[in-house]
């Protein structure tokens, strides 16, 4: 609109102004309040002693040695698991609609199976597995484990994410595509998801940061050499203590899940603005016949992804 105002938004007027910087200044006083209580205690108990703190500021050995090595665990678990749970749960995801059910009672069992199991009871499983009918390194071992529990519950989750994108769709891109005789797999592969994936950015990227989250429970359970697994040695041999190191270590996980969601956001105005930029495509023959019957009238066009009426 020219004056800048959205149909889905009303510029707040002076008064609902004032408001908002009340509330603003009453939140940030209020986390300020909390903020000052925290440090108080963690100072009367000792916590911001300067001996506990210096070696992530002064001995570079922490960062080299072990920080930074279990960085790139973490990391090489959370890419790993992401590779194959992204495909894999959108195969899932799209077996579910399929209208076959030779493919689709499958892929609902698994779905639903390995949803409701923890996927710490899923990274356990796997572990005691590996132990039992392969073998592999045991140093890799707890590696693989967290892996494969990652990637069975977090495929399973992404399944249930690629069928509600799809389902969310409106009726009509499925109807215009029939229209125009396009079978199940070309209205799934060229229609419905290129459309659903903006939908569904968000939800994947989110459940890519609990991937990321929880590729803690190796070190916590299986003294995987991640962050979370090097803290323990941190502790014990730099004499910073453990609020101190889980601090640190907290910090880095938010700088790694704040690149990775600002990643994703720019990936998705990207997306945004290519659809924006897309033109439509009239069907051969189309136009000729509904002018022919419909004289004076627009004629309907079919647009990537999906019908419109384009106004003359």
């Amino acid at each position: 609109m020219s004056d800048g105002r959205s149909v889905l938004y009303d510029v707040p007027g002076p008064r609902a102004r004032a408001r908002n910087v009340l509330y603003t200044v009453l939140f940030l006083a209020v986390l300020a309040l909390v903020a000052w209580w925290v440090l108080t205690i963690m100072n009367d108990k000792g916590q911001l002693e300067w001996d506990l703190w210096k070696p992530f500021f002064t001995d570079s050995d922490v960062w080299t040695t072990w920080l930074l090595p279990g960085l790139y665990d973490t990391l090489t678990m959370a890419v790993l698991a992401m590779v194959i749970a992204l495909p894999l749960g959108a195969a899932l995801g799209i077996g579910r609609l399929s209208d076959h059910r030779w493919i689709r009672i499958p892929a609902n069992a698994v779905v639903e199976f390995f949803r409701a199991i923890p996927v710490l009871v899923l990274i356990l499983f796997a572990n005691q597995a590996y132990i039992e009918w392969s073998d592999l390194d045991p140093d890799q071992r707890p590696m693989y484990a967290v892996v494969t529990g990652l990637v069975l519950y977090n495929a399973s989750v992404l399944a249930e994410i690629v069928r509600a994108g799809v389902l969310a769709l409106p009726r009509g891109q499925t109807d215009a595509a029939h229209a125009i005789g396009m079978r199940k797999g070309q209205l799934m592969i060229s229609v419905l998801l290129p459309q659903a994936v903006t939908a569904m950015l968000p939800a994947i990227v989110s459940q890519l940061v609990v991937i990321v989250k929880d590729t803690a429970l190796g070190g916590a359970l299986l003294r995987t050499t991640d962050l979370m697994g090097v803290s323990s040695t941190i502790s014990a041999n730099y004499g910073a203590n453990v609020v101190a190191t889980m601090t640190v270590i907290a910090a880095i996980y938010i700088v790694v899940n704040f690149l990775l969601t600002s990643l994703a956001s720019w990936l998705e105005s990207r997306i945004r603005r290519g659809k924006r930029s897309t033109g439509a495509v009239v069907v051969a023959g189309l136009g000729d016949e509904l002018d022919a019957e419909r004289p004076g009238e627009a004629p309907i066009v079919i647009g990537a992804p999906g019908v419109t009426k384009e106004g003359g």
